[in-house]
C-alpha cells in the first residue's frame, strides 16, 4: 500500500556563483537546519536521509548531514546528473509512502566551478558517450561550443525548422525569468534584462544566447517528508501533500528517431507527467504553478508541451499571450528558474520543491501565485532522468 506523503518543511541558503559559497558540507548542513526549522522536527526524529550532489567523493552527503547530528541513520547518497535533487526527493517520498519509515530528509548541495560542464574522468567510457554519437549523426560536434549548449541549442534548432518560430521567442523566456527573480531573494541573478540585451549577448550556440543558458551555481535546499500520522503525532504541518510523483528514464526514441528534442529528453518528460496526470486524476489544464527544469531557454519551451500546459507547436503563442507567467494561464518558474536562480545540480529539485511549498502554504510574498492548489515540478538530468512530482494544497 501507498500512505499520503507530507511535505512537512523544506529550507534552502541564497543560490551564490562559484567561490562566493561556504564549502559544500557547510551548504548542506545549513539548507537540512532550515528544513527541520522549517517543519519543527528535531533531527533526532528523522529515520533516514537521502543526499544529492554531482560534484563530489563519495560519501559527501555524510560529511554535510553529520553537521547536523550524529544519530546512525541511514545516509544514501545520490547522483542522477541534473535530477539529482528531486531523485533524492523520489526515493525519500517512496520510503515514507511504502511504510519504511515514518519521517525522512532529502538534501542536495552542489560547490560548482566556473564554465562549462565537464566530466570527472578521461580514462574510461563517458556515460553520455552515446548521447553525443546521436547528437553528432544529427547535427555534428563543435569542438569549440560547451557540450550542453550543443545538446539545447540542437533541440531549438529541430523546434524551429518544424515549427518556423522566430529565435526570439526563446529569448523571451530569459527575460521573463528574470523578472520573475527580481522577486526571489535566493536567486542569483536578480537584476532585469530586455529582450534586446537577451539576444545582444554573446552567442554560444545558436540560436542560443549567453543570456539563454543557466550559470553554474552553488547552493543547497532540503525537504522532510513524512506520514500523515507522523505529522499528527507531532503537530506538523499538513498543508502540502506529495499527490503524484514519477520518474522516468530514456527509451529507445531517445537514440532512433534523430530529434534533438528526444535526445534530450522529451519523451522522458512528457511519459513521466502523464504517470503523474493519470495516478492523480488531474490534467494540466488543473496546475496552478509550475516550477521546471529551464537549464536553457530551449528546454523551458519544449518542456511547455511536453507536460501539456500548451498542445505541440503553439509554445511560441504560449509565450506571447503571457500565458507563462503571472495573469496568464499558469506561471512558470516564479523563483527565476534556474536560468535566473540558479543551478547547483544536486540542489535544483529540492529548491524547485521549496518554492512549490511556499507557493501552497502562500509563504512566496512578491512571488505568490494567489490561490494556488496544484504545483508542478520537473526535474531532468540528461544520461538521463526525469522526475515530475504533483503537490497539493490540502
Amino acid at each position: 500500500m501507498s500512505r499520503t506523503v507530507l511535505v512537512a518543511g523544506v529550507g534552502m541558503i541564497p543560490f551564490t556563483k562559484p567561490g562566493a559559497s561556504d564549502d559544500y558540507h557547510v551548504m548542506g548542513a545549513n539548507a537540512a537546519r532550515a528544513a527541520l526549522a522549517d517543519a519543527g522536527v528535531d533531527y533526532a526524529l528523522v529515520e533516514q536521509a537521502y543526499v544529492g550532489y554531482v560534484y563530489g567523493d563519495s560519501t559527501a552527503g555524510q560529511a554535510a548531514i553529520y553537521g547536523v547530528g550524529l544519530t546512525g541513520i541511514p545516509v544514501v547518497n545520490v547522483n542522477n546528473n541534473c535530477a539529482t535533487g528531486s531523485t533524492a526527493l523520489f526515493l525519500a517520498r517512496q520510503a515514507v509512502a511504502s511504510g519504511a519509515v515514518e519521517c525522512a530528509i532529502a538534501l542536495g548541495f552542489e560547490q560548482m566551478v566556473p564554465g562549462a560542464l565537464k566530466g570527472a574522468y578521461e580514462d574510461r567510457p563517458a556515460p553520455l558517450a552515446r548521447f553525443v554519437d546521436v547528437m553528432r549523426d544529427i547535427q555534428g560536434v563543435d569542438a569549440a561550443a560547451p557540450r550542453a549548449a550543443q545538446f539545447f541549442g540542437g533541440a531549438a534548432r529541430d523546434y524551429l525548422k518544424e515549427y518556423d518560430i522566430r529565435p526570439d521567442t526563446f529569448g523571451r523566456i530569459s527575460v521573463k525569468a528574470r523578472q520573475h527573480a527580481a522577486r526571489n531573494p535566493f536567486a542569483v541573478f536578480r537584476n532585469t534584462v530586455t529582450l534586446d540585451q537577451v539576444m545582444a549577448s554573446p552567442a554560444v550556440f545558436d540560436p542560443l544566447t549567453r543570456l539563454q543558458c543557466c550559470p553554474p551555481t552553488c547552493g543547497a535546499a532540503a525537504a522532510i517528508v513524512c506520514s500523515e500520522a507522523f505529522a499528527k503525532k507531532y503537530g506538523l504541518d499538513t498543508r502540502v501533500a506529495i499527490r503524484a510523483q514519477a520518474m522516468t528514464t530514456d527509451r529507445n526514441s531517445t537514440f532512433d528517431e534523430g530529434d534533438m528534442r528526444k535526445v534530450v529528453g522529451y519523451d522522458m518528460t512528457h511519459a513521466a507527467a502523464q504517470t503523474v496526470y493519470e495516478a492523480a486524476g488531474v490534467g494540466p489544464e488543473d496546475i496552478d504553478v509550475v516550477e521546471l527544469h529551464d537549464c536553457f531557454t530551449a528546454n523551458e519551451l519544449i518542456t511547455y508541451e511536453a507536460l501539456g500546459l500548451t498542445p505541440e507547436g503553439t509554445a511560441e503563442k504560449f509565450i506571447l499571450d503571457g500565458d507563462n507567467t503571472y495573469g496568464g494561464r499558469v506561471v512558470t518558474n516564479p523563483s527565476g528558474g534556474l536560468l535566473s536562480k540558479g543551478h547547483p545540480l544536486g540542489a535544483t529539485g529540492l529548491a524547485q520543491c521549496a518554492e512549490l511549498v511556499w507557493q501552497l502554504r502562500g509563504q512566496a510574498q512578491d512571488r505568490q501565485v494567489s490561490g494556488a492548489k496544484l504545483a508542478l515540478q520537473h526535474n531532468l538530468g540528461l544520461g538521463g532522468a526525469c522526475v515530475v512530482t504533483l503537490y497539493e494544497r490540502q
